[in-house]
């Protein structure tokens, strides 16, 4: 045990401590039987914790594995939020991604995402565990992806985890230096900021499925954008973290422009999903509705970095006197000078 090597450090000559701290040679050998039996507890207790946590994982994949059986074959869905459900994603990315993966005509079964932190909660971890897909991750703690190069589920499938933070500059080189360039399953993007102008840099994949992360709080009205900073933080932005990323408008302008085709968002308002253009037919044949979801998220923060939990309209009053950039016209503004922010639909369900 550790703190007898370091008694023995301190002390080489073994009987000598042994002597000054128990002079009574039956009870050191009643209190070392003690404390080795106190260690063989606390192994059993460990071993006992990962078998639960691995029965857990197990049943949450089958779980997973049944809802995507469960769900038509064939047949028009009312929209994307049909098929969520949820296993490792925050919200119901997992069944989105399951869906459109078996109905798009990926080029590889490869995925590339980054802002996953431990991989605990990540958009493509049940396509990896569930449909054995290759991936690339990228996190800016060293920590988490040290901790998850440590984790069975590295060995166990082909996952390259890679500690950077990302940025428009060197997102490139990260994803060629990884041998990930080309062709693509699948590329996600949430990293709370410069999702926009990171998607704008990337030249060296060719995704068959883009999620990007969207700011539902700045409306589905204006095509607009942080200001690109390549240390941008969320919550340095505004105290309240609800000055992030791009507007959905915003994500919809830069997908065409690169030749994606918008099917939807999940129902929470977190998340917009695209298609190759050339890709897209069978997905779009089986929406009735291509909507993207306002939200309700109540996660702003005070000044003492407290939720505050903010609703409604009154979350865009916050960071009304934001800059922002019309990403068409490249001019920026005050987020409140543009205008009313929501569409009639989404001020109904957000009011």
């Amino acid at each position: 045990m550790a703190w007898t090597r370091v008694f023995y450090q301190l002390f080489p000559n073994k009987r000598r401590w042994e002597e000054v701290l128990f002079p009574n040679k039956r009870r050191w050998e009643e209190a070392r039987s003690w404390l080795q039996r106190l260690h063989a507890q606390g192994e059993a207790i460990a071993n006992a914790a990962q078998i639960q946590s691995d029965v857990m994982e197990r049943t949450l994949l089958l779980q997973g594995w049944m809802a995507a059986q469960a769900i038509p074959g064939a047949g028009p869905l009312r929209s994307l939020a049909d098929v969520e459900f949820r296993v490792f994603s925050q919200w119901g990315e997992d069944g989105i991604i399951d869906w459109l993966a078996s109905r798009v005509a990926v080029p590889n079964y490869r995925f590339i995402e980054f802002g996953v932190e431990s991989f605990t909660e990540a958009n493509c971890r049940f396509l990896m565990q569930n449909q054995n897909w290759k991936g690339l991750i990228f996190d800016g703690s060293e920590n988490y992806m040290a901790g998850l190069r440590n984790h069975r589920m590295f060995w166990m499938y082909d996952l390259t985890a890679k500690a950077a933070f990302v940025t428009a500059e060197n997102i490139n080189e990260l994803i060629v230096d990884a041998g990930f360039g080309g062709p693509l399953g699948i590329l996600s993007i949430d990293i709370d900021g410069n999702d926009y102008w990171v998607w704008n840099a990337i030249n060296v994949v060719d995704p068959a499925i883009v999620i990007c992360e969207y700011n539902p709080i700045l409306g589905d009205q204006h095509a607009v954008t942080v200001p690109y900073d390549p240390q941008f933080h969320r919550f340095k932005g505004h105290h309240s973290g609800l000055y992030f990323g791009a507007s959905i408008a915003a994500l919809k302008y830069l997908a065409e422009q690169k030749g994606y085709t918008f099917v939807g968002t999940n129902s929470n308002g977190i998340n917009a999903f695209f298609v190759r253009h050339d890709l897209a037919g069978p997905v779009l044949s089986q929406l009735q509705d291509i909507r993207a979801f306002c939200s309700r998220h109540r996660d702003s923060r005070n000044e003492n970095g407290e939720l505050s939990f903010v609703g409604g309209g009154a979350r865009f009053d916050l960071i009304r006197d934001c800059p922002v950039i019309d990403v068409k016209t490249g001019t920026t503004h005050l987020l409140g000078e543009l205008g009313e922010p929501y569409s009639m639909d989404w001020k109904r369900e957000i009011d």
